[in-house]
This record gives structure tokens, C-alpha cells and sequence, in this order.
């Protein structure tokens, strides 16, 4: 009994050894300190620092910097600068990259320019130690981002331009440690800046050439092996790491390119992105938090005079050098005060590049240990500040990003999306696509339908496809998204397909492209058309030639008088989301009335979508517009069921067109909710008279029917 209590004292000696006793400690803290903070309001970032504080070597030195805790803190600084490359709205990085050049400038030279003459005269340094404590202002890292990406404001233009920012920022001051170093040594000429330019070509090259490359290649090969890609894209993240590390630059800069690399193929509401931000906000963030913590030293404080007087010094020259460099941005861009204060809280937080130029600058012998324990403690203390300054900015923005239009949050808070299938085999693109148009807001699931007919076998079938549908639950919940699944028996599938429909009260149906040629009569299937004949809802037909994020280009075929229909900003919400989230531009075939439609409803509803429109008015020239579509696109035509507005015969006829001539490309037509016939009258009443002769079309059309 005694050789069990030596044992088990021995066990709990600080710091602890075990390395079991230790992660379980660790992971104690990450379950309890953000849960019993929020109650008084504070950032759960900033209980997991103070949690690292009070357990650190300088506190009660329960835990020490061991190889685990470091290899972890590690894993969660370049997640963190992974996942903001990850979750950048890169339609508008591209349309802000002048802004993002114009921030990254100002949060560069501004605290450099103040930086440098308060260390300089103010505190006495000499020329290397002035400028690289100077530069260190210049750098910051997203610390605060989780809290950004938690609330739902990552794509707003103020993030873009500061991750943009962050980026361009903490590359130059690395460059300056790279140069200060040189100098210091006694090394730096024309070839140091040869080999760096050189090396960092290369890089670029190996990320945004050859990784996406690998990466196409292998998500389309293994696309059913759906843990396989989250391995494969952490291996990319720590081999472009270790590549910006060779090539002279820190390793967060490879995660950041990383992370802009496979943008595009890994979309914002897939499975994959979900368990990329569930690790990593899980688990390794956490770890790196708290070993932030575990760096501050409190006793600097009491250390001595000049200790406090350089630790209280570079904390106020940092942080009003971050905020002056937002408040500039926002006078030049006319920002509002709650993006200045966001860029401010994102931009302000010191961590990675910082204890990288200053721990390398104490030990190559430029700085002295007051500027060390100064900058820790700066650490602390701009964390802090950053966390509370980004989430009451944060806060701020939500809310005014969900103030919407009430037409607009009616008619997608409350959508239902229905999924009928009849082989289970190629429903999972179909889901796939599902997932990614769904409205996040929405309560209801996306409900997937099975009709089985009404004979002697109908109980036996139903169990069958019921055991069949389970794999697509567990898609959707690894996409963190609900699936319910509905089973019923009818004579006819069309008929229980608009039953359940009505049920259900689902306003989207999500249909597979018809398998055989030969069901193809006056629209694209018997049993679609039954489908359209006894339904009002917006219905999307697919045929997915490949994985949706292999695709280059959304090519939208677009009818005259589309914007008529009731459904029309249903469908162009659902492709706009869609392009967003596969980050990939859309071409729209139509006249001048309908391009003006879509702009409208874009700008006003703020969406970032890359769109181009070329005029198009004739659809039996359908042969010589098939020209223009390659095999990387997604080819859609908006259709019209008949008596609609935007409906002429040549529609009937198109889908079969697209799939004699797009027969390589992945297909969707879509048929929007339209008008009730007591409505259409009073839709043409506000048409100016150069349009009399669709007016008159669609009189004929009437009188024909």
C-alpha cells in the first residue's frame, strides 16, 4: 500500500511527467475555461491563455514546454494560418487585393515608423536591436480569428483585406529579421537576395501549380475514401510549412498558402471543411492558446524599474500602431467603426512572428533579456485586447449582415429541400450538391425520399431502401448537416414524389438526371415531367459528370422574361451560394432585362460572386452557344414549366440538346416556381411598350392552351 501512495504522489509532482496525466489536464482546461468565462462575459480565447499563465513554468509550474505540448502548439498555430487561408472568400480577395496591399503596407510601416525612433531614443537601443523591436510591432498573428469564423463574419471585406494584410505584413518583417541577421553576421550582399527571391519562386510554384494538381487528381481517384482527405490535406499543410521554412520565410506563411491553395477544392459547407474546423477548433487552437499562456512571465513586473518602464513601452507603441494603421484603412476605404475595430482586433494580437524575431534576435546576442520579458508579457497583453476588441466588433457586423430584406430572410430561413432517388449508388453527388445550396439558417433537413411501389413485396422494399438510405445520413452529418429520410409506398412514384413534396412543405426538389436514353419523350423523362406537371416547387435535375469541386465554371443559360417567374431568386440564390462555395466564376447567357435583374439582386443582397454576362436572346442557336462550354464546366439552363411566363417551346426540346452536345459535361436544369395564371396579368402591367411582342407571345400562348 505504501509503494501505491509513493507511486501515485510521484505521479502528480509538478511539472508533471505523464504524459496521459498531461493531455488529459490539458483537455480539462479546454472543456471548462471558455464554459465558465462566458458566463461573465469574457472571450473563452482569453481562459485558455490565463489557464496556460497560471499552469505554465512561471506560474505553478504544473506543466512545462515538453515535446508534446510544443509539437501541439505547433499543429494549432498552423491551423490557425491554414484555416484563414481556408475560409477567405477568395471573390473578394481578388476584388480587395488592392486594399489588402493598401493595410498591409499601413500596418507595416506605421508601427515600424514608430517603432523604431522610441527604441532608438527613447529607450537607448542601438541601429539592429531599434529595428528589429521595431519590427516586431509590424507583425501580428490571427489569434482572434476563431473568434471571427465562430460568429460568421469571416467573409466580410474587413477580414479579407487584414488576413490579406497579415500575410504581406509578417513576410516583410521576416525578410527584415532575415536582413538584420545578415547584417549582424556580417554577410548580406547581392547573392543572399538572389538565393531568397529565387527560393520563394520556387515555393510559389510547388503550391499554387503542383499541390492542386495533386490535390484534383487525388480527390476525384479516392473520392469515396472521405478520411483519406483530411490526412491528405494535413500532410499538405505541414509539407508547406516545412517548404516556406526552406525557402527563408516562417512556417505559418507555408500554412497560410496552404490553405489558399485548396480554396477552391475544398468547399465552406463540405464534410471535409467541417472536420478540418472541428479538429482544429477542438483540439489543437486550444493547445496553442494555452501554450501562449505558458510563455508569460509575471514576475517581470517586479523584475526592476526599467523592466516595467520597456514592457509598458512596447505594449502602448504596439497597439497604437495597430490602431492607427485601422484607423487610416478605415478613412481611406470609409469603413464603419465596427470594421476598424474588427481590422484593430485581428491585426493587434503579437504571437508567432514576434517571439520568432525576438527570440532569435536575444539569442544571435541584438536584444537583451529586458526586451525578451518585455515582449512576453506583450503577448499577454495584446491577446487579450485583440479577443475583446474582435468579438464586440464581430458582434456588431453579424448582426447588421443578418438585417436582410424580410421578402429575403422569409423565403430561405424556412426552406426544405427534397431529394427523391431512385438508385442509391449516384445519389451521393446529388447530396453532395444538396448540402452545399442548403440555407445554414434553415431548421429543416434535407429530406431524402424513397418511393416503393404499392405490390406484394412493398413492406420488404421499404425496409430495403431504408437500410440502403443510412449511409447518407452519416454524409450529411459529417457535413453537419441533417438528413431525415422518408420511405413510402404509392402506385406511381411521380405521384408520391408531389404527396410528400406537399407534406413535407419542401420548396426545392433535387432530381437525378434521367439513366436512359430511351424514357427521354417531350421534356427530359416520363416521370419528371409528371413530376413538374403536379408540382409548383423550384426543381433542380442533375447529372453530375464529376466531383462538384473539380468544376472550373458555372455556364448559365438564362431565358428571356426568367426574372418573371417567382422562383427566380430562389434559383439564383441557390447557383450564387453554389459558385461561393466552390469559389469558381459564373458566365450567364441572357438579355439586357435579365442581366439587370441579377445585378439588382446581387448588390442588394451584398453577394461576392464572380459573375460575368455576355447577350444572348436566341435559344435555337443552342449548337453555336455549345462552342463556348468546356468540359470543366457546369452547364446549366434555367427552363420553365408550360403556361409560365418565361416558357416557349424551344425550352422543351434544350435538355435534350445539352445532353447530345454537353454529354462530357456535368448538367442541371432547373425549373422555377411560377406564378399563379391570376398573377401573370399584373406581372406585365409595369412592361414598357418595346416589349409588346413578348406580351403578345404570351397572350398566343394562352390562347393555344
Amino acid at each position: 500500500m505504501t509503494d501505491f501512495f509513493s507511486h501515485l504522489i510521484h505521479e502528480f509532482e509538478f511539472p508533471l511527467k505523464n504524459n496521459v496525466l498531461i493531455f488529459s489536464l490539458v483537455l480539462l482546461i479546454i472543456l471548462l475555461s471558455p464554459v465558465l468565462l462566458r458566463r461573465v462575459n469574457i472571450p473563452g480565447i482569453i481562459g485558455l491563455i490565463v489557464s496556460g499563465v497560471i499552469i505554465g513554468p512561471h506560474g505553478l509550474n504544473i506543466l512545462e514546454k515538453s515535446s508534446a505540448v510544443e509539437l501541439f502548439s505547433t499543429i494549432g498555430l498552423l491551423y490557425i494560418m491554414f484555416i484563414a487561408g481556408l475560409e477567405l472568400d477568395m471573390n473578394e480577395f481578388r476584388a480587395n487585393r488592392y486594399k489588402s496591399l493598401v493595410f498591409g503596407f499601413l500596418t507595416f510601416i506605421i508601427p515600424l515608423g514608430i517603432g523604431y525612433p522610441v527604441c532608438y531614443y527613447l529607450l537607448g537601443y542601438d541601429f539592429n536591436a531599434s529595428v528589429l523591436t521595431a519590427a516586431m510591432f509590424a507583425t501580428h498573428t490571427l489569434v482572434a480569428y476563431p473568434i471571427v469564423s465562430k460568429l460568421g463574419v469571416s467573409k466580410n471585406q474587413a477580414v479579407a483585406i487584414t488576413v490579406g494584410g497579415t500575410i504581406l505584413a509578417d513576410t516583410a518583417v521576416l525578410i527584415i529579421l532575415a536582413i538584420v541577421l545578415g547584417n549582424h553576421q556580417g554577410y548580406i550582399s547581392q547573392e543572399f537576395f538572389i538565393r531568397l527571391a529565387i527560393s520563394l519562386a520556387f515555393f510559389s510554384i510547388i503550391m499554387f501549380v503542383v499541390i492542386p494538381r495533386i490535390a484534383k487528381w487525388f480527390f476525384s481517384k479516392l473520392e469515396s475514401e472521405k478520411h483519406s482527405h483530411y490526412i491528405f490535406v494535413l500532410a499538405v499543410v505541414f509539407f508547406a510549412a516545412f517548404l516556406a521554412e526552406v525557402a527563408g520565410v516562417e512556417s505559418i506563411i507555408g500554412a497560410f498558402i496552404a490553405g489558399l491553395a485548396l480554396n477552391r477544392l475544398i468547399p465552406h459547407s463540405s464534410a471535409l471543411m467541417n472536420r478540418i474546423e472541428f479538429i482544429g477548433n477542438s483540439l489543437f487552437i486550444p493547445f496553442f492558446l494555452i501554450s501562449v499562456g505558458m510563455l508569460v512571465d509575471i514576475s517581470v513586473i517586479f523584475s526592476g524599474t526599467m523592466a516595467v518602464i520597456i514592457a509598458v513601452t512596447l505594449s502602448v507603441v504596439g497597439l497604437f500602431g495597430k490602431w492607427f494603421a485601422a484607423f487610416i484603412t478605415q478613412l481611406i476605404f470609409r469603413y464603419s467603426r465596427a470594421q476598424r475595430q474588427l481590422i484593430f482586433g485581428l491585426s493587434s494580437a503579437r504571437v508567432a512572428a514576434t517571439l520568432a524575431v525576438i527570440l532569435v534576435g536575444y539569442k544571435e546576442g541584438i536584444l537583451d533579456e529586458n526586451i525578451l520579458n518585455a515582449t512576453i508579457l506583450l503577448i499577454l497583453i495584446t491577446s487579450i485586447v485583440a479577443s475583446f476588441a474582435t468579438e464586440k466588433a464581430a458582434k456588431v457586423i453579424a448582426v447588421s449582415e443578418d438585417e436582410k430584406p424580410a421578402e429575403i430572410d422569409n423565403l430561405f430561413n424556412n426552406e426544405h429541400i427534397l431529394l427523391p432517388i431512385e438508385d442509391v449508388a449516384n445519389i451521393k453527388k446529388l447530396l453532395e450538391f444538396a448540402i452545399l445550396i442548403k440555407e445554414a439558417k434553415s431548421p429543416n433537413p434535407i429530406s431524402v425520399l424513397s418511393v416503393v411501389s404499392n405490390n406484394e413485396e412493398a413492406e420488404i422494399n421499404l425496409l430495403k431502401a431504408r437500410k440502403k438510405m443510412e449511409e447518407l445520413v452519416k454524409q450529411g452529418s459529417a457535413a453537419d448537416k441533417k438528413v431525415h429520410i422518408i420511405t413510402t409506398i404509392d402506385h406511381n412514384v411521380a405521384s408520391g414524389i408531389a404527396r410528400i413534396s406537399r407534406e413535407v412543405m419542401a420548396n426545392i426538389i433535387v432530381i437525378s438526371w434521367p439513366q436512359k436514353a430511351g424514357i427521354i419523350d417531350k421534356l427530359i423523362g416520363e416521370k419528371i415531367d409528371n413530376v413538374l406537371n403536379n408540382t409548383d416547387k423550384t426543381a433542380f435535375i442533375c447529372h453530375m459528370d464529376k466531383p462538384l469541386v473539380l468544376h472550373k465554371r458555372i455556364f448559365m443559360i438564362v431565358p428571356s422574361l426568367a426574372e418573371r417567374e417567382s422562383g427566380f431568386k430562389l434559383w439564383l440564390n441557390k447557383i450564387s451560394k453554389l459558385a461561393l462555395e466552390l469559389s469558381i466564376p459564373i458566365t450567364v447567357q441572357c438579355n439586357s432585362l435579365t442581366q439587370d435583374a441579377i445585378e439588382d439582386y446581387l448588390r442588394i443582397n451584398k453577394t461576392s460572386v464572380d459573375i460575368v454576362f455576355r447577350y444572348f436572346d436566341n435559344l435555337e442557336d443552342f449548337r453555336v452557344l455549345s462552342k463556348q462550354i468546356y468540359k470543366d464546366d457546369l452547364v446549366t439552363l434555367v427552363a420553365a414549366r408550360r403556361g409560365a411566363i418565361s416558357h416557349i417551346n424551344i425550352l422543351e426540346n434544350l435538355p435534350t440538346k445539352m445532353e447530345k452536345l454537353c454529354g462530357e459535361c456535368s448538367r442541371l436544369v432547373i425549373y422555377p416556381q411560377s406564378y399563379a395564371q391570376d398573377q401573370i396579368s399584373n406581372a406585365y402591367e409595369d412592361m414598357a411598350p418595346p416589349n409588346l411582342k413578348r406580351k403578345t407571345m404570351i397572350k398566343l400562348q394562352k390562347l393555344l392552351r
